[in-house]
């Protein structure tokens, strides 16, 4: 079992107005085989975690720790935190043009492994992956999310997390600009990746339509950069009923800068 522990975890950017505060106070433990939820209103910190985690530039940790069993992620560069088993779908997929999708994924594949996948074996599991998200073919030889639509975007990313089998994966907002049948393909990608390793979750969103596809074990509130409740899933339907109103005003809110 793998464990990312996160402990009052404190983040600043710079803005035209200064160095801003963002996370002020965020700490998460996340185990493999569990599902966590983070919902919250818009500007409340929450891809700024994802980022953080990932280890974007723009953000700067002024205090707080990070650990992947016991080892400071801090520490890591991007790829050391891609090799040790931490995993990223972007809300919003960047364009790699001149990329292939089938160099792009056997070039990561490599790098996280240490090793080039067999010829034979990686083949048959892209097409299969890709299969089993309902994705053209043809695909494969186009530019990585060059003229994707936002459905394709976001199967491509499930498409990466099933191939390079990350021990945790942080989903910012996957179900971003979904119809119900790609939400639906979307999910059943990450259950079938958690159930094939017992991939560890933190499914970052603001609405609960994809908690019914993808069940969370915990699911915890976000306002004004840190954790204000959490609970079970039950804690979700709650959030359905009643919105966030009862939690704005009890804390400053982040000012979550985009990458």
């Amino acid at each position: 079992m793998s464990v990312l522990e996160i402990r009052d975890l404190h983040v600043t950017v710079e803005t035209d107005a200064g160095t801003t505060p963002i996370l002020t106070g965020v700490t998460l433990t996340i185990r493999t085989g569990e599902t966590h939820a983070i919902m919250g209103p818009n500007g409340s910190g929450k891809s700024t975690l994802a980022y953080t985690i990932a280890g974007h530039p723009k953000y700067t940790v002024s205090s707080g720790s990070i650990t992947l069993d016991g080892e400071d992620v801090l520490s890591m560069t991007v790829d050391e935190r891609a090799r040790a088993g931490l995993f990223l779908a972007m809300q919003y997929p960047v364009e790699i043009p001149g990329v292939t999708v089938t160099n792009f994924l056997r070039t990561a594949k490599t790098a996280v492994d240490g090793e080039a996948p067999s010829i034979r074996t990686w083949t048959k599991d892209v097409k299969q992956a890709m299969k089993d998200l309902r994705m053209d073919p043809k695909f494969a030889q186009r530019n990585v999310n060059e003229g994707f639509s936002g459905g394709e975007k976001k199967r491509h990313e499930i498409l990466q997390l099933e191939l390079l089998k990350p021990k945790l994966a942080v989903l910012d907002e996957t179900d971003s600009g979904l119809d119900v049948d790609a939400l639906k393909i979307v999910s059943e990608g990450v259950n079938r990746a958690k159930g094939e390793t017992n991939l560890g979750v933190l499914l970052i969103t603001h609405y609960t339509r994809i908690l019914r596809y993808i069940h969370p074990d915990f699911v915890h509130v976000m306002v004004g950069g840190r954790i204000v409740e959490e609970g079970g899933p039950e804690l979700a339907d709650r959030l359905e009923d009643e919105g966030y109103d009862r939690f704005v005003g009890s804390s400053e809110p982040a000012l979550d800068v985009e990458a």
